[in-house]
């Protein structure tokens, strides 16, 4: 059997190195591995020599036939949320990527990608939505909206820019279970002064250490009495705004606080950065890898992993290419060309990746079962299509002379109109309308009183 097929998923795969496939009978030479890991990084796991032994299976055997279980309960059973899946993540082996979107349709481009998460970008986010500078324009209730729409749009978790929390303790609080709501899988936080603005600009300032660690202590609550397990990751300014031990400091406290992630952002050496990773060493370290002439030294994602961290995030690169893309389509527009066929993609895979062919199988699955009235359903004279075009006036006039209802209606629709007139329910309509298909209009088809007096007119038109 090939096992390559059956274990692997979209966040790990479990390989033999040295064969392609193997039968679950066969003996495994006790050196064997299995080898974990994302598409970047892979690791030897090696398989347990001292199982319980049973007459059915080697031990190596037996390895194999667990993993295999593990995987099938994984798929068999309801699907995770958002938070348990992040922390999944950050448990695997590895550096893990998560490019930042600012919409929907850039969420689903990193999720067809094939990345495990990503993370929303307040800088692009600001500059997408409102097209304007990342110093503390966009509120929170423009973030929760933005981040909800991202959120829906994919299956991967994402972590949710939370920028300082938008105000005191209290304001981080109703942060963190707005961002629960929207369904983040994660949170960042950060211990600026209001307004905020991007950390890799000049003038940055920072809260007091007490207040920063107080933001953190009140997310976790929020947390807490939330029910979730959303994943908090604390992000300290002060590099710039103070020093480097000024950061590793608030570090250490956000990490007691019970943050989950650490980050420090625009330290501007590969040694700051090692610092950085040595604090705290349970607790996983993200990197900010600020594309374009940020403060950080840009490293690739084997160099952070050997530096010590855990998970890196692209902040502007799909803003910015987008942006370039833009400029360059409409400066081709205004000199009278349209882009050329290879710097976009065609039609049809725009429809693609918006799932327009979903969108037409579903469609065709709740497609309405409602027809025309035709002469093989309701009668043999051969002339009842021409219903189809004319009008049935239903009429309705109070025993006290006043009008109750004067509506008009496509004869072929008859299944809904007991809903309007009750006293039609024991009327075979179609059988009248089957008699009168050669009469002209104004043809009366009904003219009775019910039981409450009113009189009720039908007339074909």
């Amino acid at each position: 059997m090939n096992l390559q097929p059956l274990v692997r998923s979209r966040y790990c795969t479990v390989s033999l190195p040295h064969t392609r496939s193997f039968n679950l009978s066969t003996k495994i030479p006790p050196s064997s591995n299995l080898t974990f890991g994302s598409s970047l990084h892979q690791r030897p796991l090696s398989l347990p020599h001292k199982l319980n032994h049973t007459p059915s299976a080697s031990p190596a055997k037996k390895g194999v036939l667990q993993l295999v279980a593990a995987y099938s309960r994984g798929r068999e059973s309801a699907p995770e949320s958002p938070a348990k899946a992040l922390r999944r993540i950050l448990d695997l082996p590895g550096v893990h990527q998560a490019p930042a979107c600012f919409d929907a349709l850039s969420a689903k481009l990193v999720e067809r990608a094939g990345f495990q998460c990503c993370l929303t970008s307040g800088f692009s986010i600001s500059a997408a939505r409102l097209g304007l500078p990342d110093t503390g324009l966009i509120s929170y209730g423009e973030m929760v909206d933005q981040g909800q729409q991202i959120t829906q749009a994919v299956s991967i978790p994402v972590i949710g820019d939370g920028d300082n929390g938008y105000g005191n303790a209290i304001n981080v609080k109703r942060t963190v279970k707005g961002y629960i709501k929207a369904g983040f899988a994660g949170i960042l936080l950060e211990d600026q002064v209001s307004p905020k603005a991007c950390g890799h600009t000049k003038g940055r300032k920072v809260v007091s250490r007490e207040e920063a660690v107080i933001r953190i202590r009140a997310a976790v609550d929020a947390r807490k009495e939330s029910g979730s397990d959303i994943v908090i990751v604390a992000r300290t300014d002060s590099r710039q705004a103070v020093s480097l031990d000024e950061a590793l400091w608030r570090s250490r406290a956000f990490a007691d606080a019970g943050a989950d992630v650490l980050f420090i952002d625009a330290l501007t050496s590969k040694e700051e950065m090692k610092a950085f990773c040595g604090i705290s060493s349970p607790v996983p370290k993200m990197a900010n890898m600020l594309e374009g002439g940020g403060k950080t030294p840009i490293l690739n994602p084997l160099e952070l992993e050997d530096v010590g961290y855990k998970l890196v995030t692209y902040p502007l690169s799909l803003i910015g290419v987008s942006i370039r893309a833009m400029q360059e389509a409409l400066a081709g527009i205004r000199g009278g060309r349209i882009p050329p066929p290879g710097s976009m993609p065609s039609f049809e895979e725009v429809k693609e990746i918006l799932g327009f062919n979903n969108y037409y199988d579903e469609e065709k699955r709740y497609a309405a079962s409602i027809t025309p009235l035709s002469s093989e359903r309701y009668g043999s004279r051969g002339s009842f299509s021409g219903i189809w075009s004319r009008t049935l006036r239903v009429k309705i006039t109070g025993r006290d002379g006043f009008e109750k209802l004067d509506v008009r209606i496509p004869a072929g629709f008859l299944d809904g109109i007991t809903n309007i007139v009750p006293a039609l329910g024991g009327v075979n309509i179609k059988e009248l309308l089957n008699e009168a298909a050669d009469e002209m209009g104004g043809k009366v088809l009904l003219d009775f009183n019910d039981t409450i007096g009113d009189r009720i007119q039908v007339f074909l038109e």
